[in-house]
């Protein structure tokens, strides 16, 4: 696969911003490093003549930007998500450092769509919005003055996606080895851990209206395991027999 084909499976997916110079400068970025693939959930503010000023030479990128109406939307035939985050969760997740997403994503990249999240310019992704995310990615900066403003966010990791195709280019990067089965797209695993938590409700194996973390846990646990299709396909076969057997 040729390094722009490769480019058009990796998108950046911009959550609820409010400023659309934000925006505009994401998709500057993005295009300095080679990426064209922009998704915008719910945008405060856009279209925007100041997400175009701040663009300069990027008003592709922004022209063919994909306005959808949820992350779920937005990630949805992907295999690999990562999101963004500046604080630790009460619940950790597999956490990677800009260098190991790029690397991460310029590898998947080849046998799938890719999806890296940065979350509100204020307050960053949800937690809901993290735990459907397989790494969360943490950029180390100054801990005296830690905020980043979106755009910088968005360079720091492009640049670091750019530096892994190079690096792959050169043999100084390991292809990831294939697989017998396409992974799991992150729609499959939402049906997976809705049928999940249906099923567990139905054995009585938790309670809905007070399920403490044992649904995010079990989130966590399915998300490391990075299924494929026939996996997932396994274990639905496998929870529908269960609930089979309960109504019996």
């Amino acid at each position: 696969m040729s390094t722009a084909e490769r480019q058009t499976k990796i998108r950046i997916v911009l959550v609820n911003t409010s400023h659309p110079g934000n925006i505009g400068g994401a998709a500057r970025a993005m295009k300095n490093m080679g990426l064209a693939e922009l998704y915008l959930v719910e945008p405060r503010e856009y279209p925007a003549p100041r997400a175009v000023w701040r663009a300069a030479g990027a008003s592709d990128v922004l022209a063919n930007a994909k306005i959808v109406g949820s992350v779920d939307e937005a990630i949805k035939d992907c295999g690999l998500v990562i999101g963004t985050s500046a604080r630790e969760r009460r619940i950790p997740w597999p956490l990677i450092n800009p260098r190991e997403c790029g690397e991460k994503i310029w590898q998947e990249a080849k046998s799938h769509q890719v999806a890296l999240l940065f979350g509100r310019e204020d307050r960053g992704l949800t937690n809901s919005e993290l735990q459907k995310c397989h790494y969360h990615m943490h950029i180390p900066s100054n801990q005296d003055y830690s905020s980043l403003n979106l755009a910088a966010s968005v360079q720091v990791l492009c640049y670091e996606i750019r530096m892994a195709s190079l690096a792959c280019e050169n043999g100084d990067l390991p292809e990831m080895n294939e697989w017998d089965q396409p992974l799991a797209t992150a729609d499959e695993l939402e049906l997976f851990h809705d049928h999940l938590a249906a099923t567990m409700a139905d054995l009585n194996f938790y309670d809905p209206d007070n399920p403490k973390q044992l649904l995010t846990r079990m989130r966590r646990l399915f998300n490391r395991t990075r299924m494929d299709k026939m996996e997932v396909s396994m274990l639905r076969g496998l929870l529908s027999a269960a609930q089979r057997k309960r109504v019996k």
